[in-house]
């Protein structure tokens, strides 16, 4: 067994993925799993597949044109917005693009026509965030200029809050792209029939019964995954939140002060660290660092340890107080929040074990 490892539990993932579809069912909402959160690993896509589900969305083409080589028929949705030099692979792998910039959907109309394909956009309308999207009072115009390309099918709106600018899904900011949606079905005479209203953290919204019945389509990872919604800063009820758990070995364990000695720089990261000074603690050191995980998004399992820091291969944990035995060669269990899973499926040399499909509820 190489180490570190992430134990990937498929059944949790299972859990959690369709108790959110039959919530968001209730309310005509279709939902796209996003699969960027583990990076698209197979067995979990294979395993959601399987259970029935069908709509995915990734921000890496990579990703998408891994699942569909293996399941062609699944509809993906492509969620980061385009880049021009891969117009060819998202036409041919990604059902539907998210969609903001004339430029680039220009592009991605010509490239389309000249592989004989017509390809579905969502056109993202910014209502705050500012992150991707074209602000509500400019979209008539863009609109217009899509509505007069032949390689592009506008099938619907969206958009993107708490990613960015922390800006919270509200009944007010969806009620823009409702509104914006009813404008331009009446100016331009079309049909618009997704309303993508946002991510995880629009399910509170929608359980609160606040979200406008108009929205048709959420974009879910963090949930499905961890049951956590990070922008709202709560945990899921009755959703599994512990699918994910890494294990990394201890290769030094000492007594040591809790305070470095000697005159004080900046860490290898370009901060300058701050100790609190508890005299003499055990310190463990494990062989896992930055360049695997984030290791603010980590959190021991076993009661008594405490995360002290880490450079690019080593993370350090005061186990002074730990409930369980620690040796060299033990292995230490971290539950993981989202931006902790997003690192370890991408790092190369972290090995990921996916448990046995009998162990969730």
């Amino acid at each position: 067994m190489h180490t570190p490892l992430l134990e990937i539990d498929l059944a949790k993932i299972k859990y959690n993925a369709q108790r959110i579809k039959d919530f968001c069912e209730k309310s005509d909402i279709d939902i796209c799993i996003v699969t960027k959160g583990f990076c698209a690993e197979l067995p979990i896509v294979e395993a959601l597949i399987e259970d029935g589900h069908n709509f995915f969305g990734d921000a890496r083409i990579q990703n998408i044109a891994k699942i569909k080589r293996e399941f062609p028929d699944v509809k993906y949705m492509m969620i980061r917005i385009p880049k021009i030099s891969e117009a060819e692979e998202v036409i041919r792998y990604a059902d539907i693009s998210l969609q903001s910039q004339l430029e680039v959907i220009k592009a991605y109309s010509d490239k389309a026509k000249s592989m004989g394909k017509v390809h579905s956009i969502i056109l993202m309308i910014d209502v705050g965030d500012l992150r991707e999207g074209v602000m509500p009072e400019n979209s008539g115009a863009l609109v217009e200029d899509i509505l007069a390309m032949n390689g592009v099918r506008l099938i619907g709106i969206g958009t993107n809050v708490g990613c960015y600018g922390g800006i919270l899904p509200t009944v007010e900011n969806a009620k823009i792209l409702v509104n914006l949606r009813d404008s331009l079905e009446k100016a331009y005479g079309i049909e618009l029939p997704i309303i993508s209203g946002g991510s995880t953290c629009a399910l509170k919204l929608l359980r609160e019964g606040k979200l406008p019945k108009e929205i048709n389509n959420l974009r879910i990872g963090e949930a499905v995954i961890l049951g956590e919604d990070s922008t709202n800063g709560l945990f899921i009820e009755n959703l599994h939140r512990d699918a994910f758990i890494l294990k990394a070995e201890v290769v030094e364990l000492r007594q040591k002060p809790s305070v470095p000695m000697g005159r004080s720089g900046y860490d290898a990261f370009g901060n300058q660290p701050v100790f609190l000074d508890k005299g003499i603690r055990k310190r463990a050191i494990l062989a896992i660092g930055r360049q695997d995980v984030r290791i603010e998004a980590l959190a021991p399992v076993s009661e008594g340890m405490e995360i002290l820091g880490g450079s690019s291969d080593h993370l350090i944990v005061d186990v002074t107080d730990s409930k369980e035995k620690v040796e060299p060669g033990s292995l230490i269990a971290f539950r993981c929040a989202y931006s902790a899973v997003l690192s370890l499926t991408t790092s190369p040399y972290v090995e990921k074990v996916f448990m046995p499909l009998a162990s969730g509820r």
